[in-house]
C-alpha cells in the first residue's frame, strides 16, 4: 500500500471512529497517468504531505478523501466528478492538472454548489465573464507566468524569438500571455500536439527562423524531451532558451541534468522563498522523500490542502454550509508556501511572479535558484471582465 492510500484510509478510519462529526468529503483529481502523469505524482506528493500533518483531518473534522485518476482525459474525468457528486456527496473538489479537465468538470462542480480550488489549472474562461463564486484559482491563473516571462525576455532586450507550446487551453493561454508583455518580434508561433515527444519538424523551423531566443511551455515529458532534442541539434549555442516553472522545475530536471543549466524561468513560487511557511514546507518534503526538492506542483497541492484546512476551520467545521465555505476562502488565510497573497474578485490571486535561473546548489545538485521579483502583487487582466465583486 503506497503511502497516499495509507493516508486516505487513516482519514476514513478517523470518519468511522467519529459519530458525532459528519465527515468532511473531498473528490481529489490526480492525474497520475496520462500526458500529466509526472506533474500528478508530484501534486499527489504534495497533497499527501498536507494530509499527513494535519493528521487526517480538515478543520478539525474526520474526513474522507476520495481520489481518481483524470489520466489527463476530459470525458474520463467529466464521469469521474459526475461519481463523486452524485454518488459520495463529496463537499470539496481539488485538482486535476491540466485546464482542459478544469473546463470539463467546472461547470458540473459548479451547478452542485461544490467549492472548487484548482491546485495547478488557472484558465482563461474561469477567469473572466464566466468566473464563478465556487471557484478558486489557488495557484495562479494561466496567463500570469507566461507575462513574467514576456517581461524578463522584454527586458533583456532579445528582438526576434520564437513560440511553442501543445495545442489545448493552457497552451493557448501561455503564449497569449508571454506576448502581452514581450514586444520584439515573434518569427514563428508553434502549437503542438499535447503529449508530443518529438520535435525534429519544430526544431528544423526553428533554425531556418534563425531568432535569438525561443519561449517554449511545455509540461512534464513535453519539455524533458524538447530540452534534450534543442541541445542534441546545436542550437543552443546561438538561441536563448526562455521558459516558466511549468518546463523547468524539480521534475524537468532531474530528467535532464547539466544540460538545463543556465536555464532562465518564472513561478509564483520556489524552494528557496524566504518565509517561514515555506522553508517548514520545504524540510518536510525533503524528510518525507528522501531529500529530494519539491517541485511547484507539490507547493501548489500543499497549499490547497491547507486552503481546505483553514475555511473548514473558519466555517465551524460544518463543510457542508457551502456560503460560509465559499466566504472564508476567499480570506485566503492560512500559511501559504508562497507568503501572503489576496484573491481578486474573480477568485485568482494577486501575488509575486519571480526570475529563476537553474544552477547547482552546495552540494553540487542541479536546481532552480531565485534571482529577482519580476511582478510585484500582480493579478490578471481578466478579472476586469468578471461580475464578482
Amino acid at each position: 500500500m503506497t503511502p497516499f492510500k495509507k493516508l486516505l484510509c487513516v482519514a476514513v478510519l478517523g470518519t468511522a471512529m467519529s459519530a458525532m462529526a459528519a465527515p468532511v468529503k473531498v473528490g481529489l483529481a490526480l492525474d497520475i497517468s496520462g500526458p500529466f502523469a509526472a506533474l500528478g505524482a508530484e501534486a499527489r506528493d504534495g497533497f499527501a504531505l498536507g494530509i499527513k500533518q494535519l493528521g487526517g483531518k480538515l478543520g478539525g473534522q474526520p474526513v474522507e478523501f476520495i481520489q481518481a485518476d483524470m489520466a489527463g482525459s476530459p470525458d474520463q474525468a467529466k464521469q469521474l466528478v459526475d461519481r463523486m457528486i452524485q454518488r459520495d456527496k463529496i463537499d470539496l473538489f481539488s485538482g486535476p492538472i491540466g485546464s482542459n479537465i478544469a473546463l470539463a468538470v467546472g461547470p458540473t462542480l459548479f451547478a452542485a454548489k461544490v467549492p472548487y480550488l484548482s491546485a495547478n489549472a488557472g484558465p482563461s474562461q474561469f477567469a473572466g465573464a464566466q468566473c464563478n463564486a465556487f471557484f478558486f484559482g489557488t495557484a495562479y491563473q494561466n496567463d500570469q507566468f507566461h507575462e513574467a516571462a514576456g517581461k524578463f525576455a522584454q527586458d533583456r532586450g532579445f528582438k526576434k524569438t520564437v513560440l511553442i507550446a501543445p495545442n489545448y487551453p493552457a497552451g493557448k493561454d501561455s503564449l497569449t500571455g508571454f506576448k502581452r508583455q514581450f514586444k520584439g518580434a515573434v518569427a514563428e508561433e508553434l502549437y503542438t500536439k499535447l503529449g508530443q515527444i518529438d520535435y525534429a519538424a519544430e526544431l528544423a523551423q526553428i533554425r531556418a527562423a534563425k531568432p535569438d531566443s525561443i519561449y517554449f511551455f511545455l509540461p512534464g515529458a513535453m519539455g524533458i524531451n524538447f530540452i534534450k532534442q534543442f541541445v542534441g541539434a546545436g542550437l543552443s549555442k546561438d538561441i536563448t532558451l526562455v521558459t516558466s516553472g511549468f518546463s523547468a522545475d524539480e521534475d524537468v530536471i532531474g530528467a535532464v541534468g547539466d544540460p538545463m543549466l543556465g536555464l532562465f524561468n518564472t513561478s509564483h513560487w520556489a524552494h528557496d522563498l524566504d518565509n517561514a511557511a515555506n522553508k517548514a514546507f520545504v524540510d518536510a518534503f525533503k524528510k518525507e522523500y528522501n531529500g529530494r526538492y519539491p517541485s511547484l506542483y507539490a507547493a501548489q497541492a500543499y497549499d490547497a490542502i491547507l486552503a481546505m484546512d483553514a475555511a473548514v476551520k473558519q466555517a465551524g467545521g460544518n463543510a457542508q454550509n457551502r456560503d460560509a465555505v465559499v466566504a472564508a476562502l476567499k480570506k485566503a488565510s492560512y500559511a501559504s508556501t508562497r507568503g501572503n497573497f489576496k484573491y481578486a474578485n474573480n477568485h485568482f490571486p494577486v501575488e509575486n511572479f519571480y526570475l529563476r535561473v537553474i544552477g547547482k546548489d552546495a552540494q553540487g545538485k542541479v536546481t532552480n535558484k531565485t534571482v529577482s521579483t519580476l511582478l510585484t502583487n500582480y493579478g490578471d487582466t481578466y478579472a476586469k471582465n468578471c461580475p464578482m465583486k
